[in-house]
């Protein structure tokens, strides 16, 4: 008998009239069911997170970064039951869903610190003639509930990263988790309900997307943490109204190999950088332009890598590829190489599929409209590229909608500082990959990848409202 999963709403657990199964992407199976939130359930949530923002404003910096820290350690000591259940449930390789723990563990952890440093400015206000004697006081307020919606491929760091800074900065926050991953979410409500989080601070109300638009448009709701798809993402900010919206919605990251790239570095990250979690990141490694002087060498070499990479069982501490969160999605990808090669694509190695399995896949002749470069494929496949000037490979990288991520492997000073100034991505990574994400750095994309800022101190800027207090000090007469 599959157990049915409550939801999680004002620090109770409620069942419904309606529940969906979640079914491991590996095995097939049904692992469990979870009980769906109605409007009406929603709505609840909307109010249990507005009533309880009268109460979450108030706590101190002491107190907020302690319920923080604390979730952190109870994460930390649940590392290999959550691990298993990312796994499990996303069919995430079981040595990357334990990374994930750890990132979460991390990420709370760095939320509490950050809780202690909310602070402001002093800034003189008697700049101009007659101001009198004048200062003014800067210091950063919670906006009240957030609503935030999160996709399946990081289904517990995703979330500590729209929960997390919510917390520290005082907010209220209803959750909308991937229903291909709602249990993993709710695995950390029961480990916040456990804290000193006023009740109704947090609510989990796993949906359907259609079924959420009060998450979008109710105007209680003060700000909108979005990670997704771009078609949703850009549909939900018109929705928004006059809310703020964070929107991070993914890429087709590229990577430049410069002539003097140090290839035994950069291979293996590469390899990494694309195949991991069967490339469903949305920094990871799509698109590689290799200098003309090491294509060659860097393509055997690379080719040959993607041959030996472990696909497999996720259960499995080698696995690297697990298969893709479903057939579907996989169909889709094995489409586009079709296309691609329909069109003068060649392929190196891989390019087949077994379910949701898709092999390792390198393509080269392929053009930057061809859906395998311009779509963010969110599978296991590169494409190979050679250029001549740096300049070009700028360039190409630039060819795109999206503009999350990139990397450039380069021993050339002047060269790495012309991609930081000229690459049209929210973040530039030298000597490594686009993938590289530590949870403190401030991430978020420019074009379609959205715009906003993720990465803890970053976040609780956006999740917080600046305010000015003026001061005339008034001067007493004297005698």
């Amino acid at each position: 008998m599959v157990e049915v999963s409550k939801f999680y709403v004002n620090g109770q657990w409620h069942v419904s009239s309606v529940s969906r199964p979640v079914t491991n992407p590996f095995s097939g199976k049904t692992i469990g069911e979870v009980y769906q939130a109605s409007p009406a359930v929603i709505n609840d949530a909307i109010t249990a997170a507005t009533d309880a923002f009268e109460f979450t404003r108030s706590l101190s910096s002491l107190q907020r970064s302690e319920i923080l820290f604390s979730i952190s350690r109870e994460v930390a000591a649940r590392k290999e039951i959550l691990g298993r259940l990312i796994s499990t449930e996303i069919g995430k390789p079981i040595q990357a869903a334990r990374l994930e723990v750890e990132r979460c563990v991390f990420t709370f952890l760095t939320a509490g610190e950050e809780a202690k440093r909310i602070g402001g400015d002093i800034i003189p206000l008697d700049l101009a003639p007659n101001a009198g004697k004048r200062i003014g006081i800067v210091r950063r307020f919670p906006l009240g509930p957030v609503s935030a919606i999160t996709p399946f491929n990081f289904p517990l760091n995703l979330v500590a990263h729209k929960v997390a800074p919510a917390i520290a900065a005082g907010n209220t926050l209803i959750l909308k988790p991937s229903s291909n991953a709602p249990l993993i979410a709710l695995a950390l409500a029961e480990i916040i309900d456990k804290t000193d989080l006023p009740k109704g601070a947090f609510n989990v109300v796993p949906c359907l997307s259609g079924e959420s638009s009060q998450l979008v448009e109710d105007e209680r709701i003060k700000l909108i943490s979005f990670t997704g798809s771009p078609p949703v993402g850009w549909d939900l900010k018109k929705r928004a109204g006059k809310k703020k919206v964070v929107l991070e919605l993914g890429g087709n990251a590229g990577v430049i190999i410069d002539r003097d790239a140090d290839l035994s570095y950069a291979l293996p990250r590469i390899l990494t950088g694309a195949y991991g979690i069967a490339g469903q990141s949305c920094i990871s490694v799509q698109r590689i332009f290799i200098h003309e002087s090491v294509f060659g060498k860097f393509q055997d070499a690379f080719v040959s890598l993607s041959r030996s990479v472990v696909t497999g069982d996720p259960s499995n501490d080698k696995t690297v590829v697990g298969p893709m969160i479903s057939e579907q999605a996989a169909r889709q990808v094995e489409g586009w190489i079709r296309d691609a090669e329909g069109e003068g694509a060649r392929i190196l190695c891989g390019g087949k599929r077994t379910g949701a399995f898709l092999e390792p896949t390198v393509l080269v002749d392929v053009r930057a409209q061809m859906s395998v470069c311009a779509q963010e494929v969110f599978a296991p496949l590169v494409s190979l590229e050679p250029f001549v000037t740096f300049q070009e490979a700028v360039a190409k990288v630039n060819d795109s909608r999206f503009g999350l991520q990139a990397g450039v492997f380069t021993n050339s000073l002047a060269n790495a500082m012309y991609a930081f100034e000229r690459l049209e991505v929210g973040g530039v990574m030298i000597n490594d990959v686009p993938t590289y994400r530590i949870d403190h750095m401030p991430y978020g994309g420019v074009k379609d990848s959205g715009f906003g800022r993720e990465g803890i101190l970053y976040a609780i800027e956006e999740m917080t409202e600046m305010k000015l207090l003026g001061l005339n000090i008034l001067e007493s007469a004297r005698e």
